[in-house]
């Protein structure tokens, strides 16, 4: 059933700063548009240099008394920050499946639910704070970083954005927190949440704009730390612009994530789950365990079940029930996956299974699998961002590992095996921040963070948490 929201949802007039709702200094507005129909059905401000400057400063004025504020008094805070999200579970969702077509059950668990699952790791974390670590004669405290420009993508825009908020608030930090310009409207209802709950005046603040509006505030003096999510490229260039002032940077970007079955492995379980990872979120997700790396001589039996598993997927209106996958985010992102589905074809590798798409509007797009995948091809070596699984053979344990590992990102993975020991060995050579073994699930409160050009520092949890904070060392 279709959630229909207020208008004043989906049409946003102004900013979120220093506690209250304000004019934008801009006239210039972000059309955003629903991908299953093509359609614009929102829109917010493009924020001005001026409305970030505004924000910023007044991050920075209530930093001085939130900064100091008691770990309980911060607790207290966070939990009916959670308590408001829980509440508006529903619009939270609807909002997201609006804004990016992911489909409404999908919403509901991934939009909505993780990150209240994802806030309530980081309270259970705060204790660490509570105490100095006692080396010697010294007495090591971690104290807030300071304003945080926190830089969110839109293809878990909730989760991303909570995930900073979270963890900034509970060190003690405050917030500027820029959306991504495709998904702007969810972040407004954190606002409303965090207006709900009391956060003081200043300590969250959320302005809307283009990528130009998130390298300005990037850049802005009086940021200490930029905790950014996004694209490779996008990373780099966020690090470009805080480099003058060497200020915190922790970017969580792209990756190219390897799903390995050992030869004992449970094949029909890791090649089912691999097809479902893979297109969850309609392949729009950075941890998608894309490279599908098996025995060469099991790759004919692996290749069945893929196809068998491909007749599971509903792609689809995002509001039916049943639909398994949505459309993808934009053109950009449509135009972008056919020119790798068609790299795949030239390049030589055979397609293994595909499902077949009968929308005619909207952003949607064939699942694909290709097998007989050269690991060095294009869509073996570049984050997709869309439903396409690539099935590469290997010879011996040591090949596995070999492909595993060449590769610039470094992000997530899986491994299978059905001696646990074995499975964990082969993890812990994985380099990779995170492995699941035998479909270990996703830990909310674990670090998240990768390897190499998958970004630096941690998300989530107590390692999250203390990325928000310096030690200081007080000898005695």
């Amino acid at each position: 059933m279709r959630t229909l929201l207020d208008s004043e949802l989906l049409h946003r007039d102004q900013l979120y700063v220093n506690g209250r709702w304000t004019v934008s200094n801009s006239t210039d507005r972000i059309e955003v548009e629903n991908p299953a129909t093509e359609q614009v059905v929102g829109t917010a401000p493009s924020s001005s240099p001026d409305d970030i400057d505004a924000a910023v400063e007044s991050a920075a004025v209530a930093f001085d008394s939130w900064s100091v504020s008691s770990v309980s008094e911060r607790r207290a805070v966070l939990e009916r920050f959670g308590a408001e999200m829980i509440s508006r579970r529903e619009e939270l969702a609807s909002l997201v499946t609006h804004e990016m077509g992911t489909p409404i059950e999908l919403s509901r668990v991934v939009q909505a639910d993780l990150p209240v699952a994802v806030l309530q790791g980081v309270l259970e974390s705060m204790a660490s704070l509570e105490q100095p670590e006692l080396i010697g004669n010294s007495r090591i405290y971690r104290e807030p970083v300071g304003v945080v420009a926190a830089i969110t993508p839109w293809n878990y825009p909730i989760h991303q954005a909570v995930s900073k908020l979270a963890a900034a608030l509970a060190a003690g930090c405050t917030v500027v927190l820029k959306p991504s310009e495709v998904t702007p409207l969810s972040a407004y209802l954190l606002a409303d949440c965090a207006q709900a709950a009391g956060v003081p005046d200043g300590v969250v603040n959320i302005v809307t704009g283009s990528r130009d509006a998130g390298a300005h505030l990037a850049a802005h003096p009086l940021i200490d730390a930029v905790s950014f999510t996004g694209s490779t490229n996008a990373g780099r260039h966020i690090m470009s612009a805080a480099a003058d002032t060497i200020r915190r940077v922790s970017l969580e970007l792209g990756g190219k994530s390897a799903n390995v079955l050992l030869e004992d492995g449970d094949l029909e379980q890791a090649v089912r789950r691999g097809v479902q990872h893979v297109m969850e979120n309609s392949g729009q997700t950075c941890t998608a365990w894309t490279r599908m790396i098996v025995p060469a001589r099991l790759q004919d039996e692996v290749v069945d079940v893929i196809r068998d598993e491909f007749q599971n997927i509903v792609v689809g209106d995002p509001w039916d029930v049943g639909t398994t996958m949505g459309p993808l985010a934009n053109r950009r992102q449509k135009l972008q996956y056919e020119r790798y589905v068609t790299s795949g074809r030239q390049e030589g590798a055979k397609v293994a299974a595909h499902r077949r798409v009968t929308p005619t509007v909207g952003h949607f797009v064939e699942p694909i699998a290709f097998c007989d995948v050269d690991n060095r091809m294009t869509i073996a070596r570049e984050e997709v961002f869309g439903p396409l699984l690539s099935v590469i053979p290997y010879r011996d344990e040591a090949e596995a590992l070999r492909i595993a590992n060449d590769s610039i990102y470094g992000l997530s993975g899986a491994v299978w095996s059905s001696d646990a020991e074995r499975a964990l060995f082969f993890a812990r050579r994985m380099q990779t921040g995170q492995v699941s073994v035998n479909g270990g699930k996703f830990n909310p409160a674990a670090p998240f963070g990768g390897f190499r050009q998958s970004g630096l520092g941690r998300e989530l949890g107590r390692h999250g948490l203390e990325d928000f904070t310096e030690m200081k060392a007080v000898q005695l």
